[in-house]
């Protein structure tokens, strides 16, 4: 695991959190507007960064790294972290786990599914095969790419683009990442147990909820969160991030006032 940090220091610190099987420049283009009001550190996870020979393992053991980060650089305390899809999982859960303090923790449209050993398991057996293949080559598989193509829709079209290069998709692959990584990342992002009603003094937590999502993402939102700032938005999942980054940054900077 790696930690990108960029900006000026002494600003407020905002630790970003990649989604699944996403890289850590999947934040690039939105790093200048938020070097405004932040220094940013990118989480590049265990076995998706190129630098290093690693395997992603659990969420928990990542989350004890990141802990052992935010302990020995930033004193234990950060103002902000913000996690897409994924990403927002592993915020809910350093936040449950109160080994260290975040003041905002924003979920970006996080679906936050969870599913039993047996169920989790054949959903990767379904899903792997389809990953796998596209984040290491860097390509669509041939029904993807056709699929894509029909829709005529310009603003659907961009969100898929900018939506599929978060997985490095038009990049020329990662060939570093192997297929365990993304089954363990994938499966024990659906078997660890985020805690119903997390509420922790002094921190604040904030939902970017995209309503073209479905309504039963404000009532789970609702189950996990205690008291959450719910700031909806007439988008898709992760529209807001992709297509609209001033837009998200100030968003976020909202949050954090």
């Amino acid at each position: 695991m790696r930690f990108y940090g960029s900006g000026e220091k002494g600003k407020p610190v905002i630790f970003l959190f990649p989604g699944t099987c996403c890289l850590w420049t999947s934040f690039d283009h939105v790093l200048e507007e938020l070097h405004k009001s932040f220094y940013t550190v990118v989480v590049s996870y265990d076995g998706f960064d190129p630098k290093e020979k690693t395997e992603f393992s659990s969420m928990l053991e990542e989350c004890e790294k990141i802990e052992a980060e935010v302990r020995k650089n930033y004193g234990g305390k950060i103002k902000a972290a913000y996690g897409c899809s994924l990403g927002g999982s592993f915020v809910a859960l350093l936040i449950q786990r109160k080994k260290i303090t975040i003041e905002h923790g924003i979920i970006g449209s996080s679906d936050m599914d969870e599913a039993g050993p047996l169920l989790a398991k054949l959903e990767s057996a379904i899903m792997i095969p389809i990953l796998y293949p596209m984040v290491k080559k860097g390509e669509l598989s041939g029904w993807m790419k056709k699929r894509m193509d029909k829709n005529a829709d310009p603003g659907k079209k961009e969100l898929m683009e900018k939506f599929c290069g978060m997985f490095g998709i038009g990049k020329g692959g990662c060939p570093w990442i192997t297929k365990k990584t993304i089954c363990n990342q994938f499966y024990s992002d659906l078997v660890t147990k985020v805690d119903h009603g997390i509420a922790v003094p002094g921190t604040t937590i904030h939902v970017f909820y995209a309503l073209k999502m479905g309504e039963k993402y404000r009532e789970r939102y609702h189950l996990y969160f205690k008291n959450p700032d719910i700031r909806e938005f007439d988008l898709q999942h992760e529209e807001l991030f992709c297509c609209q980054p001033v837009r998200w940054a100030e968003e976020v900077v909202e949050c954090c006032k």
